[in-house]
Order: structure tokens, then C-alpha cells, then sequence
């Protein structure tokens, strides 16, 4: 009889340790992913020739990665074109996507000129827009002009930047939208949050106040710089986007 207890007792002491270890695998296993998770960042690598001859196709391609992932199924990536100084009558083009993590369109100026462009990306509820250019022919000398971020003629955002921004206090986030002079009403207004220091960004959305006006509230968790970028979507074709930094203490 003793030896049967020991030997339930032995069994059941193996048992627990199995479990145990089981268990301490799979937590590591969690923690990794929780790891790789917050590292993961989303990139796009977008090639653009230096230089291209007057009349000549050629191709531009955006590769977009999310940590070690080929992002085949992109919420949009859209190449905004335009002469240097002249966005305003730049070009959204629908990038064609190849379900390999790639996405491209081919490109062709008919004169000399230096042409600027965004790839426009989103994905995993997040938006990137690196920005290349290309000289085609001769190019061109063009003054120095100031970029607003803005492709939609008439279209105008006023940040109202907060003061005394302190760590671990509500913050709230306020902007004025308007298009024409008139204020812009229904449309998506979110900010995206984030730190020189960090690879993923927060995202707030908003409250539509009355006139054109966008609300939300944020908790810095440091003293530090931040950037927020301000995203205005409708449910047609507009996109606008600018960015700001804020001090908080």
C-alpha cells in the first residue's frame, strides 16, 4: 500500500511538472509575440528612378512590410504625382497591387521638368507617405515654395496647439476644418500619435463639434517631443494630412 501511494504520489508530481513547463513554454511563446507585436513597424520602400528621358515609361513601385510580414492586402496605396511647386493640380493614381507585398504604376512625362510624388499607404490602421522625385529631360529650376500637405483645392485645417501639455494628464486635441472658407462637416478626423523614440504610433479619433470642429483627448505617457499628424477622410476621394509636434512637460 505504501508503495502504491508513492507511486501515485511520483505520478502526480510528474504530471505537475509537465504542466508547469507546458505552461511557462507557452507564456514565453506569448510574450515573444507580444514582443515582436509592439516592434513591428510599418515600412514601404519606394523606388523611383533618379532620372528619365522626356516621352519614356517607366515604373514605380512601393514595397510595404509590417515588421518581418509582406503586406499583400493594403488598405490603399494610392501615388500622388505632381510638377515640382504645382500639387495642386498634381494626380492620385491607384497603385495596382501584385499580392506579393508590392504595388506599382507606370509613369510618363511628355516635357522637362522635376516631378514629386507620394506613395500614399495604408495598412494594419496605419498611414505612411514617403516621398521621392524624379528628373525627367533637362529638368528645371523652380523657386523654393512652401508645402502645405494639401491636394484638395480650397481645403484648409487650423490646429489649435494645446499649452502646458503635461505627462499622464487628459490633453485635449482640438482643429478646425474648413474647404472654401466654409466649414467642412461629416468627415473622419483622427490623429496619430507619436514619438521619435517609439515604432508604433496611438490613433485617436474624434468628436465633430459645431462649426467644422474636431475633438479629441490624449494622455502623454512622457516628457518628451511628440509628433501628431492630423487625418481628414471622407467617404468620397478626400485625404488630407499635416503634421505638428508638441512639447509636453
Amino acid at each position: 500500500m505504501e508503495d502504491t501511494k508513492l507511486k501515485k504520489w511520483i505520478v502526480s508530481l510528474l504530471i505537475f511538472i509537465l504542466l508547469s513547463s507546458l505552461l511557462i513554454a507557452c507564456n514565453s511563446n506569448n510574450n515573444e509575440n507580444d514582443e515582436n507585436d509592439e516592434l513591428a513597424m510599418l515600412e514601404v520602400d519606394f523606388d523611383v528612378p533618379e532620372h528619365a528621358g522626356v516621352g519614356d515609361t517607366f515604373e514605380i513601385k512601393a514595397t510595404v512590410t509590417y515588421g518581418d510580414e509582406m503586406v499583400t492586402d493594403a488598405h490603399e496605396v494610392v501615388f500622388e504625382v505632381w510638377e515640382k511647386n504645382d500639387r495642386d493640380n498634381g494626380e492620385m493614381i491607384d497603385a495596382k497591387n501584385h499580392e506579393d507585398g508590392t504595388y506599382t504604376t507606370e509613369l510618363k512625362f511628355d516635357q522637362d521638368g522635376i516631378y514629386e510624388m507620394y506613395a500614399h499607404t495604408t495598412a494594419r490602421d496605419l498611414h505612411v507617405m514617403p516621398k521621392k522625385e524624379v528628373v525627367i529631360g533637362e529638368g528645371g529650376e523652380y523657386e523654393e515654395a512652401e508645402d502645405h500637405g494639401y491636394h484638395t483645392e480650397g481645403f484648409h485645417m487650423e490646429f489649435m496647439e494645446p499649452m502646458d501639455v503635461t505627462q499622464d494628464e487628459e490633453t485635449t486635441l482640438e482643429v478646425k476644418i474648413s474647404l472654401h472658407d466654409e466649414p467642412l462637416e461629416n468627415v473622419k478626423v483622427r490623429y496619430e500619435i507619436w514619438n521619435d523614440d517609439e515604432s508604433e504610433q496611438d490613433w485617436v479619433d474624434t468628436e465633430e463639434q459645431d462649426d467644422g470642429t474636431y475633438v479629441g483627448t490624449y494622455e502623454f505617457p512622457t516628457q518628451e517631443k511628440y509628433n501628431i499628424q492630423v487625418h481628414v477622410e471622407d467617404d468620397a476621394d478626400l485625404h488630407e494630412h499635416q503634421t505638428y509636434e508638441i512639447i509636453v512637460k
